[in-house]
């Protein structure tokens, strides 16, 4: 009895998931772990759950590549948990160097949102950035910024500078589709 309970709650838990319910698949498999500390599924539903809070797409992804091996490989929660460590790993640095931290200094550069003042003063891109190009650094501390800002670039015809700044970060990144996309745009004009 016990076993069909398991598979009940197991379903009941991934179906929530499937949803996008994340916060109650991560409810439901936590109570599964209350009874059953050393299942797996529910283990991995509870981290993939905890991501799909986060990142709906990552999360699918990675459930998706969990049913896939699952069967086939005896360390695929392994696998997994690797995984998921590698792309907080890979968050947190990306947001360390994209948050407005305290250690930049402004003297030599300007945040993005005050050079979009300066835009808004010229009333042009293009001359805002002729203004500042060879004196002082944009710093950019969000993904969207960025994008905003090659995007940009590449509009106002500094496609090769627009090249620089997507070569020289996109690692970061990883294999960002946004970023990504943003190679398309540049040499797409």
């Amino acid at each position: 009895m016990a076993k069909v309970n398991q598979v009940i709650l197991l379903q009941r838990a991934e179906g929530e998931f499937l949803q996008g319910n994340f916060e109650n698949a991560l409810r439901n498999y936590g109570l599964i772990l209350k009874d059953y500390p050393s299942l797996d599924e529910a283990t991995i539903g509870v981290y993939l759950s905890d991501l799909g809070v986060e990142n709906k797409d990552e999360a699918q992804a990675l459930f998706d590549y969990y049913q896939a091996i699952k069967d086939e490989k005896e360390n695929a929660v392994e696998i997994i948990d690797h995984l998921i460590e590698t792309l907080d790993s890979s968050k947190h640095e990306i947001q360390k160097l994209l948050d407005p931290v305290e250690e930049i200094e402004y003297h030599d550069g300007i945040r993005y949102s005050d050079f979009l003042i300066l835009v808004e003063d010229r009333g042009s891109f293009k001359l805002a950035f002729e203004d500042i190009m060879f004196s002082t650094k944009v710093v950019i501390s969000n993904k969207d910024d960025f994008i905003d800002f090659v995007t940009k670039l590449s509009k106002e015809g500094f496609d090769e500078m627009a090249l620089s700044y997507l070569d020289a970060t996109s690692h970061l990144f990883g294999n960002d589709q946004d970023i990504l996309a943003l190679y398309h745009v540049v040499s797409g004009r």
